[in-house]
């Protein structure tokens, strides 16, 4: 799950940064507004999430809001602002956002806001994602494999594994790239060793074979990956 957090305090976007990462969420952070729009207009990245700062330099987190529901954006979107009267909450709402947090407030908090909105959300992701035999448990990060004889086998998985199987179920029998794999799952800013998606794919895989699937996902020489799923039904 990919969040595009706009903060401009150092300080507290670090914060926010730190604990949704703690979280196995996957955080994009810029400073401004300029900038988070350059990101945001482009098709590139698929955010789940948007937490938008009220006062931003460049493009204030309203105008954010107004330019991505102009747009017809339904990305669900989070306002955090010192503002906490009622005709600035107001403002807020009718430009585009979906909830409001007034500064200061606590982590806790800022998560279970984050969680409400996604069960608000159209793009809502269910406690449960099945693909085939496969099916991924968000509440516990873990994944089953259903052999043949009907037994269902636990495949223990690291964040990045967990995520990196998700975007596979989520593009069942589509050819998957090296740059779409990083594109989406990899921060901006960081730089990962150029053999990164291979290795996290050797990984998986060894952890899919153990369990009796080790023909799942498929490299397409020259191309990219595949998960290949008999029957979607």
């Amino acid at each position: 799950m990919r969040i595009f957090l706009v903060e401009d305090e150092p300080d507290l976007g670090a914060a926010i940064k730190r604990a949704l990462n703690q979280e196995a969420y996957i955080v994009d952070w810029v400073l401004d507004g300029v900038e988070a729009w350059e990101y945001l207009e482009s098709d590139w990245i698929q955010y789940t999430l948007a937490i938008f700062d009220w006062l931003l330099p460049g493009l204030s987190g309203l105008d954010l809001c107004k330019r991505l529901r102009s747009q017809q954006s339904p990305l669900p979107i989070l306002m955090l602002t010192a503002k906490d009267r009622m005709e600035d909450k107001i403002m807020g709402l009718d430009a585009g956002a979906d909830d409001y947090l007034v500064k200061p407030f606590g982590m806790e908090e800022l998560l279970a806001r984050l969680r409400a909105l996604q069960r608000r959300s159209p793009h809502f992701q269910a406690q449960h994602l099945k693909i085939g035999n496969l099916t991924l448990d968000y509440g516990t990060h873990t994944a089953y494999w259903q052999d043949s004889p009907g037994n269902q086998q636990t495949i223990p998985l690291t964040h990045k594994e967990f995520q990196l199987l998700e975007y596979f179920m989520r593009h069942p029998n589509q050819i998957v790239t090296r740059d779409q794999v990083l594109n989406q799952l990899w921060e901006l800013g960081t730089e990962p060793m150029s053999n990164v998606v291979a290795a996290q794919m050797r990984l998986l895989r060894r952890k899919l074979a153990q369990q009796g699937c080790d023909n799942l996902i498929e490299t397409v020489y020259g191309v990219g990956y595949r998960l290949n799923v008999p029957s979607l039904s």
